[in-house]
């Protein structure tokens, strides 16, 4: 099965000189599953010709909002939105968690309760607690009508969604293992952006496992059609 990767964005140049780009870690995560990728830079422009070009699609993080004027965004949502009326499986992560919803008519914004970085708990249905790697302020706040809520957490009440078997996506990330996200908060330590209270709680909590497995069977269960979500009321 071949997946197409949307990339939206591009990991700092000492996570890319150990990491590789997010294609990289999305093909590291997925091993083992059979996947064959390509991956397109439309954070740069670089868009497919269509839905058919791939069997499934990925659209994955950026640092850029949702919202935001940047003139990938309308191609992308065009895209989403073709995607989505293809029926091909669709996964989206934090960023493209975002943008999914907010294409198919949720919305994205800024969250008043500032960021969340580093190691964080989730309450996934029959998963129970899963622990992941996160990165980011916005949120959906609100959902598109085929939107049910399958993980959730005090911070984060919409942090992982599904669209029948048509869509999937999380807010944090399962392929930012402990040893990517360190090399993160090492290029990330001293902007002004991130609280330094919240990028030191992280490095402290880097040695700390966490089930980026789990969510790996999900995505890869959910290209394959084999995923059975439980909704959270």
């Amino acid at each position: 099965m071949l997946i197409g990767i949307l990339q939206c964005g591009h990991p700092p140049e000492n996570v890319q000189d150990n990491h590789g780009d997010f294609d990289a870690m999305f093909s590291t995560l997925l091993k083992g599953n059979g996947f064959s990728y390509e991956a397109w830079d439309v954070v740069d422009g670089d868009f497919p010709s269509s839905p058919n070009d791939a069997e499934g699609w990925l659209v994955t993080g950026s640092k850029h909002g949702a919202y935001e004027n940047h003139s990938f965004i309308n191609p992308l949502t065009s895209l989403i939105k073709d995607i989505y009326a293809s029926m091909r499986p669709m996964v989206g992560v934090c960023f493209g968690h975002q943008i999914i919803a907010q294409s198919l008519g949720g919305k994205v914004e800024k969250f008043d309760g500032g960021w969340a970085i580093g190691r964080q708990n989730y309450i996934f249905g029959s998963h129970g607690e899963v622990s992941l790697n996160a990165w980011h302020q916005d949120q959906v706040v609100k959902l598109p009508d085929d939107a049910e809520v399958i993980a959730s957490n005090d911070f984060c009440k919409n942090a992982a969604l599904v669209y029948g078997n048509r869509a999937y996506t999380i807010q944090p990330h399962p392929e930012l293992s402990n040893a990517i996200i360190s090399d993160y908060i090492i290029a990330r330590r001293g902007n002004t952006a991130y609280p330094p209270q919240l990028i030191d709680h992280a490095d402290k909590l880097t040695n700390l496992p966490t089930h980026d497995n789990i969510i790996a069977n999900d995505i890869a269960a959910f290209f394959k059609g084999d995923f059975k979500p439980e909704a959270i009321t």
